[in-house]
């Protein structure tokens, strides 16, 4: 496949400066891309040359129990769990991630790896749909389940959390809250489906108290799309005060 477009994603920069196992580098990273499939191998016959693809973070056959099940997409096939690289350097051989690798001109990987695209699709914008949207949306519409008319909080507005905040808006949710210490994102926000905007340096008090002023006692489900994992005990505590005060007074 020839890679016409990647996008940077933070699970690329976390493997690059937080993995410190030694066997895990050499390796090519990127996942997140869209490009044309230059060439196939013995066996292939779900594409040709000329394809617009974009490389899956997660193989998909279509024919194992997890496949074929709504509720992951996690392959449980072991032909491409051990798949070998075919990637090399100077006569030494590559790790690839996620078996895609797209930090590259050209990438080799599975045709279950693989997903076309309409003829016609941008492929500099399509591209994020590799990682980055399907991450987002799909928090909001298949994990959290958001439903019709609820109110919800999502933090970062970076692609996974314009993605959650238009899953949000897909969802039916009826106040849409985007929290950000930015605030040039919120013009984008808006435009994806926000309602309300924090900034969390405008406030002295803490952002969950700030949201409960603004729900009436809480949002109904809260996305955390920053990537900090500092973040994640705020929220736990947050989440905690929104279900004690609806147990006790509702």
């Amino acid at each position: 496949v020839s890679i016409v477009s990647t996008a940077l994603c933070y699970s690329d920069l976390y493997c690059l400066f937080k993995v410190v196992e030694k066997d895990f580098f050499p390796i090519v990273l990127g996942h997140e891309a869209a490009g044309i499939v230059e060439s196939v191998g013995p066996g292939v016959t779900e594409f040709q040359p000329g394809d617009k693809v974009i490389p899956l973070y997660l193989p998909q056959c279509g024919e194992c129990r997890f496949c074929e099940s709504p509720k992951t997409n996690q392959i449980g096939s072991k032909e491409m769990a051990l798949a070998n690289s075919r990637l090399t350097c100077n006569g030494h051989k590559l790790r690839q991630f996620m078996d895609i690798s797209t930090f590259s001109e050209y990438t080799v990987t599975h045709q279950m790896s693989v997903a076309k695209v309409d003829p016609d699709a941008p492929l500099d914008k399509v591209c994020l749909l590799g990682c980055g949207v399907p991450t987002g949306y799909g928090a909001a519409v298949n994990t959290a389940k958001v439903e019709p008319g609820s109110t919800c909080a999502v933090f970062g507005l970076g692609a996974v959390g314009l993605a959650a905040v238009m899953g949000c808006k897909a969802a039916g949710a009826k106040m849409i809250i985007a929290v950000d210490i930015n605030p040039d994102k919120f013009e984008k926000a808006r435009e994806f489906g926000a309602t309300d905007f924090v900034n969390p340096k405008d406030y002295d008090e803490p952002i969950s108290q700030v949201l409960m002023e603004m729900t009436g006692g809480g949002v109904d489900y809260s996305l955390e799309c920053v990537g900090d994992v500092e973040l994640k005990p705020f929220l736990d505590v947050f989440l905690c005060v929104v279900f004690f005060f609806f147990f006790f007074f509702f």
